[in-house]
């Protein structure tokens, strides 16, 4: 007689290696138009998180290291690091979201959480959570520049005709009469409505490739797991 037995695992889900569910309707309009909104939201909202987190890192590492002759340092340094590695599961969270893929899960030793009050200082992935949140800044920065600068050259763009009367003019008529020297009101709204479609046209490409870069940087270093 034979026997079969079964991991108890084996029933859950296994979403570290399988891409999250995404919403779609009958002809996948909305999957695309799903995704692209969570792109910008993730760029747009990478740099209200990058300036705090950059601050909270390098003010605290560098008090930290600098009260260590005093001993103060040990808390500081231990309280930078959690903070770096909540971050780092905010962090982790937004990739999965933005990018259907969770990060793998955080490595612990076993028995980690007994190994004393300033464990945090032995874990590698704290400092690497830590070293993480002082690099994207600027990615994150850059990131936030161009995404903003094509979602309002577009909108800007192509409904210059709409508000270009409100414009101040004096000795030149609008940006094609400084860069060419062509005057008229008409050849003013072609140029900038041109340059809204140009915008309108590469702003999906910009912005996959703008998160694929920013969520690059957080799958090199950063996992996912609890704080």
């Amino acid at each position: 007689m034979t026997t079969t037995t079964h991991s108890p695992h084996s029933s859950l889900p296994q979403t570290g290696s399988r891409p999250l569910p995404l919403r779609t309707d009958s002809d996948g309009r909305e999957t695309r138009r799903g995704r692209f909104g969570r792109q910008v939201g993730y760029l747009l909202s990478g740099l209200p998180m990058g300036i705090a987190a950059f601050v909270l890192m390098v003010t605290g590492l560098a008090f930290g290291v600098g009260t260590l002759v005093v001993v103060l340092g040990l808390p500081v340094l231990t309280g930078t690091l959690a903070m770096a590695r909540y971050l780092a599961r905010v962090e982790a969270d937004h990739i999965a979201t933005v990018t259907g893929r969770p990060l793998p899960e955080r490595d612990a030793a076993p028995g980690f959480a007994e190994r004393g009050r300033w464990a945090t200082l032995r874990d590698p992935q704290a400092w690497r959570d830590l070293v993480h949140a002082v690099l994207a800044f600027p990615v994150r920065v850059a990131s936030f520049c161009f995404t903003l600068t094509w979602l309002v050259g577009a909108v800007g763009g192509l409904t210059y005709g709409l508000w270009s009367w409100s414009l101040p003019r004096g000795d030149n008529d609008g940006l094609l009469d400084l860069a060419y020297g062509v005057t008229g009101r008409g050849p003013d709204i072609l140029f900038n409505t041109a340059i809204g479609v140009f915008f309108l046209l590469t702003m999906v490409p910009l912005v996959r490739g703008l998160t694929v870069a920013q969520a690059s940087l957080g799958r090199v270093l950063l996992r996912r797991g609890d704080v």
